[in-house]
């Protein structure tokens, strides 16, 4: 070990300890039976929640160089109840590299950020979780989209409503097969970031047996993060639209994905919104 290097072991030895005797036995779902010397779980308790035998885990309070698997450190995290940040640094100590990612269905966002939607005005936002699930929008959003809101949670999966919705096939006219092979692609490299989420899996065979299009634009392989773009769309009502496309995740809310489409300065394309959604109230 460099001489300026800390000690990952001891660190997470450290760590390990002090979470532990944080948490009461009624906090953890356990009797608390008679007076105990220290506060919080004892080390038993704690292997006893995590799945791991006593002697593994005193070897993690004593900090020695021992190897720990994601599994362990997974229960670990369940056992204490550790938030994320607590997770993540956990697995810095132990692993030198992030947990693996995981994805949460996340059905509202934060007044703030619904806000943060609708201050866009003629520029397309919604927000989608890990999952792909449109979980918040703008009113100008609609007019991409469909009305979303007489959607159910399940029809606001972007996945899903590209292959399903015969309206917003309608919508995107001959922009649908781009989006389409996209939407795939995005979904093909998040797989990847969740593989460990069954729910992935699912959606892959359940949209593979109904649908022959995403099934044979599965089987390419391709993936892409998608981040900003120029887009030319043909709405069947207003006719082309013009927009500088761009995604973010907040920093607060890494689960999230920021959509905006930001109206070109053609002259035209703002005008056609502004009086899509006149029309439509």
């Amino acid at each position: 070990m460099a001489k300026n290097e800390i000690n990952r072991y001891s660190e997470l030895a450290h760590f390990l300890r002090n979470r532990r005797e944080r948490l009461t036995p009624k906090q953890a779902g356990l009797p608390e039976a008679g007076r105990r010397r220290t506060p919080g779980l004892r080390r038993g308790e704690v292997a006893m929640l995590a799945g791991v035998s006593l002697e593994w885990y005193t070897y993690l309070e004593q900090g020695r160089s021992i190897h720990v698997s994601t599994e362990v450190l997974e229960g670990l995290a369940i056992a204490l109840q550790l938030d994320a940040a607590e997770r993540k640094h956990m697995f810095l100590l132990a692993h030198r590299q992030p947990p693996p990612e995981q994805s949460r269905a996340q059905s509202k966002v934060s007044a703030v950020l619904q806000r943060f939607l609708d201050s866009q005005g003629l520029s397309p936002a919604c927000a989608m979780d890990a999952r792909m699930n449109i979980v918040a929008w703008n009113e100008a959003s609609c007019i991409l989209n469909g009305d979303l809101n007489k959607m159910s949670e399940q029809q606001r999966n972007l996945l899903w409503y590209t292959f399903t919705n015969d309206d917003f096939r309608k919508l995107k006219g001959t922009e649908w097969e781009e989006h389409a092979r996209r939407t795939v692609a995005q979904f093909r490299a998040d797989y990847a970031r969740y593989g460990d989420d069954p729910w992935w899996g699912e959606q892959v065979r359940d949209l593979s047996g109904i649908s022959e299009e995403f099934r044979a634009y599965w089987e390419q392989h391709d993936v892409l993060d998608y981040t900003q773009a120029h887009k030319i769309m043909q709405h069947p009502v207003v006719g082309e639209l013009a927009f500088d496309y761009i995604s973010f995740q907040p920093q607060d809310k890494p689960d999230l994905k920021i959509s905006i489409h930001i109206p070109l300065d053609d002259g035209v394309t703002k005008e056609k919104i502004r009086k899509f959604l006149e029309e439509r109230n």
